[in-house]
Parts: structure tokens; C-alpha cells; sequence
């Protein structure tokens, strides 16, 4: 008895007919004929019952067939075992990341898995949240931190690693610098320096100064945190940060809450679900680096803050 036999003779019991079953194994008609003739003598009965317009199953036939079913169902088991052991000794992952961030642990969980499977090629790249989420749902990326606006993407698997509100950074002299709380309209008398359309700060802002009915004056972009933060203090405008992302600067700006501001800006990992052994891998690490064992809750990451 042979796997394809029994193969032949479930597509035979369900197609009803021995033209059909071949035409759905890719062989001729008279190789399942032959097949089926040496598992019913092997079996010592017969099976199909061909003397009719369809072939029926014969009683012997119906008892067999819930155990071939079950043969092969046994069969795509092990394989499956075995294509997820395959998958984590070789293969490759596409990992995106916020251009311009240092995201501690996600490296720490990068090289974590890398230690336990060597031989699973990683591939990490910067892009803005935009194009990485786009990559992740596409299927080009498989794990991804991006910023984003209020909550994370509907319809992928996230990891919410820091929520931060936005705060206006300006030079310690500046002529808001006194000042603790400003808002979209008090921004306005001010040319703006922010990160570029498609990171989540951008969006959080560009979405507030919509509902304020506020059209700011941006007058310069950067594609990093510390660039927009440099630009600010050298008075090129005012800066619109992560607080985290000021924090990094209180030397020389003073971070001012914004009122009219209201949806935090975002830090995650995103995925999809998957059969994707590898990539359940590198998330069990990314979940076990981002989380700080004390609390059970995300650490912070410092300089990494949302874009």
C-alpha cells in the first residue's frame, strides 16, 4: 500500500467519477485504474464500484476511506513539523525600522534570535511609517516598528511599545521659551520644523492642525529626530517632537505641552499573522526585549521615540 494509492482513491470517492480524479492528480486515467486495482488487492476487496455512469463506493470502500483521509491528514502533519524546523535552520526575514532611530532593543531582540538561528538571514532597513506599514501588509516586510497616529494599524498584529504626546520645542530664549502650554494658534506667528509627511509624528500634527482649522508654516523638514531638534536650536523654526524626543534636548529647548494636541503619537511593532515559523520567532524575542521584566511593561527606549 502506497500513499498515492490511497491518494487516487479519495479523489475518486469525492470526484465520483475516474476521468475527474485524474484530471485532479495530473495523471492519466488508466495510471489511477492501475493504482486503485493494486490497493484493492492488496487489500484483499474491492472498493469502487464501477459498473455504473459514476463509481460508487463499494462498503468496503466507505470504511476505507475515513482511514486513507486520516493517513494523509497524518502525513500533511508531519510535513508541516517538519517544514517549521526547516524554517527556523534557514530562511530570511525582512525587518523595517523608523528612519533615523536607535531602537535598543529591538537590535537586542534582533541579535537574540540571531545567536539562537544564525543561519535565518535578517535584512533590517529604514523607511518612514507610511511605506513600512504598506510593506508589512503587502507581505514585502515581515516585522516592522513605525509610528503612527492614535493607536496602531487596524488589521495587523501590533506590539504598542510607547504612546506620547507631541510638545513644541523651542530654544530656552526663545520668545515662548517662558511659557509652559502653547497652542496651534499661538504655533502659527512661527515657521515649523518637523519630520516628513508618512512618519506618525507628522500625521498626529498635520491631523490636529486640520481639526484647529490651522494651516502652519513648515518650513523646514528632516528626516531624523535630532536633525529636527538641531534645526530648532539654531533657530530655524519650531520644532514639533515626541516628548521623549525633546527630553533628548532639555540643555538647549524647552519642550512646551501643545493643548489643542490630543492624539498621542505611537511606537509599535507590527505584523502579520502567519505559518511563518521564524517570524513567531523573532516576535517572542522583540515581545521578551521590549517588555521590562520588573514591571511586565514596554521600557523605555530613550533616544528610539516615536516617529
Amino acid at each position: 500500500m502506497e500513499l498515492r494509492q490511497l491518494e487516487y482513491f479519495i479523489a475518486v470517492a469525492e470526484e465520483a467519477n475516474f476521468t475527474r480524479a485524474a484530471q485532479r492528480v495530473h495523471i492519466s486515467q488508466s495510471g489511477v485504474s492501475a493504482q486503485i486495482r493494486q490497493l484493492e488487492h492488496d487489500l484483499g476487496a474491492t472498493l469502487i464500484n464501477r459498473s455504473g455512469r459514476t463509481s460508487t463506493l463499494t462498503t468496503a470502500g466507505v470504511a476505507a476511506l475515513v482511514h486513507a483521509r486520516a493517513a494523509l491528514a497524518s502525513v500533511d502533519a508531519v510535513r508541516k513539523a517538519v517544514d517549521e524546523v526547516t524554517g527556523l535552520i534557514r530562511g530570511r526575514l525582512t525587518v523595517g525600522m523608523i528612519t533615523g532611530c536607535t531602537i535598543t532593543p529591538l537590535f537586542d531582540a534582533l541579535a537574540a534570535f540571531h545567536l539562537t538561528h544564525p543561519d535565518v538571514q535578517i535584512n533590517l532597513f529604514e523607511d518612514n511609517s507610511d511605506r513600512l506599514i504598506d510593506g508589512v501588509r503587502t507581505g514585502a516586510t515581515d516585522l516592522a516598528l513605525i509610528g503612527a497616529s492614535g493607536a496602531p494599524p487596524i488589521g495587523l498584529e501590533a506590539l504598542p511599545i510607547i504612546s506620547e504626546r507631541l510638545v513644541a520645542a523651542v530654544p530656552i530664549d526663545h520668545a515662548l521659551a517662558r511659557r509652559r502650554r502653547v497652542t496651534l494658534a499661538d504655533l502659527s506667528a512661527y515657521p515649523i520644523v518637523c519630520l516628513p509627511e508618512g512618519t506618525g509624528i507628522r500625521t498626529v500634527f498635520d491631523q490636529a492642525c486640520e481639526i484647529a482649522g490651522q494651516q502652519p508654516d513648515i518650513a523646514l523638514q528632516a528626516s531624523t529626530p535630532g536633525a529636527v531638534a538641531d534645526l530648532a536650536i539654531r533657530r530655524l523654526g519650531v520644532a514639533i517632537l515626541s516628548e521623549s524626543m525633546a527630553a533628548n534636548h532639555n540643555d538647549r529647548l524647552r519642550a512646551l505641552a501643545v493643548d489643542d494636541i490630543e492624539t498621542p503619537a505611537v511606537l509599535a511593532l507590527i505584523w502579520t499573522r502567519t505559518p511563518n515559523p521564524a517570524l513567531r520567532e523573532l516576535v517572542q524575542h522583540s515581545r521578551k526585549a521590549f517588555t521590562n521584566p520588573q514591571t511586565g511593561q514596554a521600557p523605555s527606549v530613550g533616544g528610539s521615540a516615536v516617529q
